[in-house]
């Protein structure tokens, strides 16, 4: 009797519960927001796109929030996740257009172009027998055609310099990947650089690998550039700090309303704990990238070269919907090891949008003078005891101003209209098999190559017929300019981006000052 009567209570209490639950779901504002659907998609007047409707209430609910959380469609989810996730399934090109043709610049080494037998100065003129070029196709379209899930076939047209007919290849897609490290090489005999573009799935594998063979050559000082790296994965930012710092030395930690605080820390197991450090930044380089540059500033393990950082901190929870859609919900804000929160006010979405133009008219790119953080937010490093400041992003320990020596009205209206790039290729098609066999190697190629007089001749009338006007005083100005982002192009397309950054990198000043800091400079 007993047992009925407690199994009668518990019963009741769980409907009294349910009740309750369900009482407060019916009062809930998400009630609201639902019947206000059901009434529009099944009551208005005239037929409505449900889905769409949904979407656009998503959308406006989360700009309601902050300016990092974000609805994207399951197009876009795709195309977010492929450059992080380290791959996706394609023929394995890098190319460029040129007047209105797909131009192929390198096969992916070991990829299906590249087995399949296409080469480097092919253009692909038709896409399983839709013609591609000189039809005003756009770029996405044609990306379109070309990926496809991995081991299904795509039919190709090919002309060929030199041969008279369309060559046909079928080229079996695969898994092609994206790194992201754009270079790494040895600067001199005890520096070396390595530039990371984003922090992906792969970028910790990427880095170590990279990092271990520049210390075989001698490597003692470290050139880490994250200039213009926009962030990416937490994880990823996590592990490139773990190299720096010693075991159990905060890296960051996060902590939001529904999120306790959660720390991370460097294992000790790092390849470059010891050692000269500089990290490259500027007013691109955002999220991650601050997470790296943030506990190498406040741990005073190296020093920090550029501007003001984006100042992005806030954590990003990625939500999947059931459609493939996704939400990136701001969950938490991310914190330094000396207990700055960087993130820069987002009170005006507006303004937060127009921050980097705003730091550009008020002369922040040209002087650090400009820039004032108020004394609230002053904290000091953990063993140097230096002063640091949060809320808009890491200033650097060194300055380097925006360099507008070169940049000239008529330089450009060179590169924005695309004569530069479309020089390079003209160049590159012609001279390849040339220069190929007149520079067996990088070394002898960045010594003897000179960009000739008449290549700058040819240029300028491209130009020219590219509705770039001529301009004698500003186009002498902007020549080495010119001759560096020249030279460094057909360096990339003769062997990679690695070439190319260390041909672009003679101009970087940024670059310089760090290599002038581990001669001279005392490090903080």
């Amino acid at each position: 009797m007993r047992k009925k009567t407690i199994l009668l209570i518990s019963m009741f209490l769980c409907l009294l519960l349910s009740v309750k639950a369900q009482n407060k779901f019916l009062n809930s504002p998400a009630r609201k927001l639902q019947m206000a659907e059901f009434a529009i998609s099944n009551l208005y007047v005239d037929k409505v796109d449900e889905p769409k409707l949904v979407e656009e209430a998503i959308i406006k609910m989360l700009e309601e929030l902050d300016p990092h959380s974000t609805y994207s469609d399951p197009e876009e989810v795709k195309k977010l996740n492929e450059p992080l996730l380290g791959n996706f399934d394609g023929i394995g090109v890098q190319f460029n257009m040129s007047t209105d043709t797909l131009f192929v610049i390198q096969p992916v080494s070991g990829g299906p172009s590249e087995k399949a037998g296409i080469l480097a100065g092919d253009r692909i003129i038709e896409v399983n027998d839709t013609i591609i070029s000189g039809v005003k196709m756009s770029t996405e379209d044609i990306m379109r055609r070309l990926r496809g899930p991995k081991g299904t076939i795509v039919n190709l047209k090919i002309m060929r310099r030199g041969v008279k007919y369309l060559i046909p290849f079928a080229v079996k897609r695969d898994k092609i990947p994206v790194y992201s490290l754009d270079a790494a090489y040895m600067m001199d005999k005890s520096t070396g650089y390595i530039r990371i573009s984003r922090f992906a799935a792969t970028t910790s594998d990427e880095f170590e690998e990279a990092l271990v063979k520049l210390q075989k050559k001698g490597l003692t000082n470290l050139i880490l550039d994250l200039q213009g790296n926009g962030g990416g994965y937490l994880n990823a930012a996590t592990d490139i700090a773990n190299h720096f710092l010693q075991k159990g030395e905060l890296i960051v930690y996060t902590e939001g309303r529904r999120n306790p605080r959660t720390e991370f820390c460097a294992r000790g197991s790092g390849k470059f704990r010891t050692g000269g450090l500089a990290v490259l930044v500027d007013e691109y380089s955002a999220s991650a990238s601050e997470i790296v540059t943030g506990a190498v500033q406040d741990w005073d393990r190296g020093i920090v070269i550029g501007r003001r950082t984006f100042g992005k901190g806030l954590v990003q929870r990625p939500i999947d919907l059931p459609d493939g859609s996704m939400i990136r919900l701001t969950v938490a804000r991310y914190y330094t090891p000396s207990g700055r929160c960087i993130q820069k006010p987002y009170e005006s979405i507006e303004q937060y949008n127009k921050d980097l133009i705003d730091r550009y008219n008020r002369g922040e790119m040209m002087s650090s003078d400009s820039i004032h953080f108020p004394d609230s937010l002053k904290t000091k490093t953990l063993k140097k005891g230096r002063t640091v400041y949060g809320g808009g992003g890491i200033m650097p320990d060194y300055f380097v101003p925006l360099d507008t020596t070169y940049y000239t009205d008529y330089y450009l209206s060179l590169r924005d209209k695309g004569a530069i790039v479309q020089q390079n290729l003209i160049l590159i098609d012609k001279y390849r098999e040339e220069w190929k066999a007149k520079f067996p190697t990088f070394e002898r190629f960045d010594k003897h190559f000179v960009i000739t007089e008449h290549m700058l001749e040819e240029l300028v009338t491209l130009g020219g017929s590219l509705g770039a006007k001529y301009d004698e005083e500003q186009y002498q100005k902007s020549i080495p300019l010119i001759k560096i982002q020249m030279k460094a192009l057909i360096a990339r397309d003769l062997w990679s981006m690695n070439e190319y950054f260390h041909v672009i990198n003679t101009i970087n000043n940024c670059v310089s000052k760090a290599l002038e800091s581990f001669q001279t400079m005392p490090r903080p």
